[in-house]
């Protein structure tokens, strides 16, 4: 399976659910993922963290 399908599709859930600053948090973990830069991946972990317990 493209992982590009299932990111895809994580993006379009937390869009939906949380919109989109959901999309944004997801946006950081993925694209600091990609740079190796753990303190994008970790704001955007903790942002993403705080979206889901105001939900």
């Amino acid at each position: 399976m493209n992982p590009w399908i299932l990111l895809e599709g994580l993006e379009l859930l937390a869009q939906t659910r949380y919109g989109a600053l959901g999309a944004i948090c997801l946006l950081l973990i993925v694209g600091g993922a990609k740079a190796r830069n753990a303190t994008c991946t970790a704001l955007g972990a903790t942002l993403f963290a705080i979206l889901m317990l105001q939900a």
